[in-house]
C-alpha cells in the first residue's frame, strides 16, 4: 500500500535528503528547482501532493538561496493542498542570531521562525539548535532532535580508559553534562571570552583534565578556532588526548587548515551541511536514521521520546 507520506528535498540538502528516503523506505519526490536569469528561483512539484503529508529536507546553511528556496517549497505545498507541511531542517540557520546581545541588531533566528511560519509549514523537525529556547520562537510544533543518538555510538567505540568530556564554552555545559551523565565520567569547561565574533581573546580551563582523554562537544564548528585553542590549552594541561564532536560543520575561512595544524586526534561531525575532503581529521557520521525515524513517527503520530535515549535509535516502526 503506498504511503501517504512524501519527502522531497532542495538542492542543499539533496545529499542528505536521499539517505533519509531510503531508511525511511519510500523513493525520493520530485521537484523542479529553476532559476531565471538574473538569479530568481522558482519551485514546481512534478507529482500530486493534493491531501498529502509533504516532508522539505533542506538545512539553511549559506549561501542565502538555500533558505529562500525551502520558503517557496513550503509555499508550492500549500497552494497544491498538501495535508501537512513538514519543514525538516537538519541545520537551522541564523540560530547563532538567538538574541540582542548588543543595542540595534536583529534577532535573526526569530525572523528565520516568522518566515517558516507564514510561508505555511505546519511543524519544523530540526536538531542541535544553537540555542534550545529558539523553539518557543515558533507557534507550531517544534521536534528538536538530539544529534547524541549518533555521536554516543561512535564514543563507545574508541574506547577510551580515561575518557572525560569537555564543553568548550559555559554555554555548551548542559549539553555535555548530560552526556558525562551517560557514560557516568567527568566533565570540564574552556571558559572563553571573545574580542569579536570568531575571535577569541582568552581562554581557560575549568577542571582536571591531567592524564585524561578528553572528548571536545559542541552544537557548530564554524572557522575551528575555538577547538584548536580548546584542544591545545588542554593538552598543555597534561591531557592525554584530545577530540572533537560537532553536529553541524559549518567549516568556513580557515577552518580546515585550522583542524587539520591542531592537536585533535580527530573531528567527528554529522552529515547536516556537505563536508570537503580536505582534512584526514575529519571524519562524518551520519544523521539519516535519526532523521527518518523522526518523520515517521511525525508521519504516524507516534512519540519521539524515544529518540532522546542516547545514542539508542529505536525503529518506530
Amino acid at each position: 500500500m503506498e504511503s501517504n507520506a512524501k519527502i522531497f528535498s532542495g538542492t542543499g540538502s539533496q545529499y542528505l535528503a536521499e539517505k533519509i528516503a531510503k531508511k525511511f523506505g519510500e523513493p525520493l519526490g520530485k521537484v523542479k528547482v529553476s532559476r531565471f536569469s538574473d538569479g530568481e528561483i522558482g519551485v514546481e512539484f512534478m507529482e500530486s501532493i493534493r491531501g498529502r503529508f509533504v516532508f522539505l529536507i533542506q538545512s539553511t546553511f549559506a549561501p542565502t538561496e538555500n533558505l529562500m528556496e525551502l520558503l517557496l517549497m513550503i509555499d508550492a505545498a500549500k497552494r497544491a493542498s498538501a495535508y501537512k507541511v513538514i519543514a525538516v531542517i537538519p541545520y537551522y540557520g541564523y540560530a547563532r542570531q538567538d538574541r540582542k546581545d548588543k543595542p540595534r541588531v536583529a534577532i535573526g533566528s526569530k525572523l528565520v521562525a516568522n518566515m517558516l511560519t507564514a510561508a505555511g509549514a505546519d511543524r519544523v523537525v530540526t536538531m542541535d539548535l544553537h540555542a534550545p529556547q529558539i523553539q518557543g520562537y515558533f507557534d507550531i510544533p517544534v521536534d528538536h532532535l538530539d544529534s547524541s543518538a549518533i555521536f554516543i555510538p561512535y564514543i563507545e567505540s574508541l574506547n577510551l580508559k580515561n575518557l572525560t568530556f569537555a564543553a568548550p564554552d559555559v554555554g555548551s555545559a548542559n549539553r555535555i553534562r548530560e552526556v558525562a551523565s551517560f557514560f557516568e565520567c567527568e566533565m570540564v569547561i574552556c571558559d572563553k571570552h571573545r574580542k569579536r565574533a570568531n575571535e577569541i581573546a582568552s581562554m581557560v580551563v575549568i577542571g582536571d583534565v591531567t592524564d585524561r582523554d578528553i572528548v571536545l562537544i559542541d552544537d557548530i564548528c564554524d572557522t575551528g578556532g575555538t577547538l584548536a585553542k580548546s584542544a591545545g590549552l588542554m593538552m598543555e594541561k597534561g591531557a592525554r588526548s584530545v577530540r572533537a564532536m560537532c553536529t553541524h560543520p559549518v567549516l568556513s575561512g580557515n577552518a580546515y587548515e585550522n583542524i587539520e595544524n591542531s592537536v585533535l586526534e580527530e573531528l567527528v561531525v554529522s552529515d547536516t551541511i556537505p563536508v570537503k575532503p580536505l582534512s584526514k581529521k575529519i571524519k562524518v557520521v551520519s544523521a539519516d536514521e535519526l532523521f527518518a525515524v523522526a518523520i515517521r513517527n511525525a508521519y504516524e503520530n507516534k512519540s519521539i521520546n524515544s529518540l532522546f535515549i542516547k545514542g539508542r535509535i529505536k525503529s518506530g516502526k
